[in-house]
């Protein structure tokens, strides 16, 4: 009860994101029918279709601890504890609001897939979409509910351990293991890479190897920002992006995780194949879509993070334009970096492929 309440006094854009999130799981939960309803009718290749299926999952489970760790309604206040609302409770608080976020995901998409089945209510379409979701076969309801589960029990346990205070570490700590597992995820696409589970194997590995060096390239990007004797704009954009990489790192890696196998796309579909058939399409556009807004959702976190210090400034006497030139200074150093890092990767994926 005392999570709906938090829910129902949120402001407007609190609710948007957690809309987002239903959104976005319930694009996941789709792909999950779609997929078992392929393995039902061709049972035959249907464990790697259900592996790629991780992909859009796991990012959208990324997607909703962002939103999770913004949400108003699970931050720390003062004398909160005093009421019973201490760090344990707003862990879960934030656990019971992402499970319920999820959940409502995952409810429409078992509707929505119902209806274009017919199972529901006519068909729409003209029946064109009941052909494509082999409506003619028995659907496992059971299977159906277990699969849809899984954004919910994924997300809400994340949400909860995203509750807990982080230790600050230099982010060029975990640079090393980064590079490691980016050189064995091109390995495994270089000698594995043209069957369906190996090409994907290798763009995961790539993608943790990513995550972990972002943080290390966005500390660079602020270090590119100070060279040169900075201004006042500039010392503050390069210090504020060293300060925040542990954050915007690991969303950074995997957008750029992401725009590289699109840019690779091509080359992944001549040599693997779709192994989602017709949603392959959406299920990329559906993973860029996540990953970017979980970029975003952490830039608006990182932005209020830095409540105080905007404040400082101002009392300080500094004019706003200097602010603005700060948050423009701060995307074109990441727009620098991550550019040209994406397309290396990008190149790295299709000369794997291509070999």
């Amino acid at each position: 009860m005392l999570t709906l309440r938090l829910a129902r006094g949120s402001r407007p854009l609190v609710q948007l994101r957690r809309l987002l999130v239903a959104a976005a799981s319930a694009g996941t939960g789709f792909l999950l029918l779609y997929v078992l309803a392929e393995a039902v009718a061709r049972p035959a290749g249907s464990a790697p279709r259900l592996l790629w299926c991780l992909v859009p999952l796991a990012l959208t489970v990324q997607f909703a601890v962002a939103v999770a760790r913004t949400d108003p309604a699970t931050w720390t206040r003062e004398g909160l504890s005093a009421l019973g609302l201490g760090p344990v409770r707003l862990s879960v608080v934030a656990a019971v609001s992402t499970a319920v976020s999820c959940a409502l995901g995952s409810s429409l998409a078992l509707l929505v897939f119902l209806h274009l089945r017919g199972d529901i209510a006519g068909l729409p379409f003209d029946g064109a979409a009941a052909r494509a979701l082999h409506a003619d076969r028995p659907f496992p309801v059971a299977a159906a509910l277990t699969l849809l589960a899984l954004v919910p029990l994924a997300g809400a346990p994340a949400a909860a351990l995203a509750r807990r205070p982080r230790t600050a570490r230099p982010p060029q700590h975990l640079l090393p293991w980064g590079l490691t597992l980016l050189a064995a995820g091109f390995a495994v696409l270089l000698y594995a890479g043209r069957q369906a589970v190996g090409a994907l194997a290798g763009w995961s590995l790539t993608a943790a190897g990513l995550v972990l060096a972002g943080p290390a390239v966005v500390h660079g990007a602020g270090a590119l920002i100070r060279i040169a004797r900075p201004g006042a704009a500039r010392l503050l954009a390069g210090r504020s992006l060293q300060e925040e990489a542990a954050r915007l790192g690991p969303p950074l890696g995997m957008l750029c995780a992401v725009a590289a196998a699109g840019l690779s796309l091509p080359v992944l579909r001549d040599r693997v194949g779709v192994p989602l058939g017709p949603l392959t399409g959406p299920a990329a556009v559906l993973a860029a879509l996540c990953a970017a807004a979980t970029l975003a959702v952490t830039a608006v976190e990182t932005r209020q993070a830095r409540g105080a210090t905007r404040e400082a400034v101002r009392e300080l006497g500094a004019p706003r334009r200097v602010l603005r030139a700060a948050t423009a200074l701060r995307l074109l150093a990441l727009l620098v970096c991550a550019a040209p890092l994406t397309w290396a990767v990008a190149r790295l994926i299709t000369l794997a492929l291509t070999h």
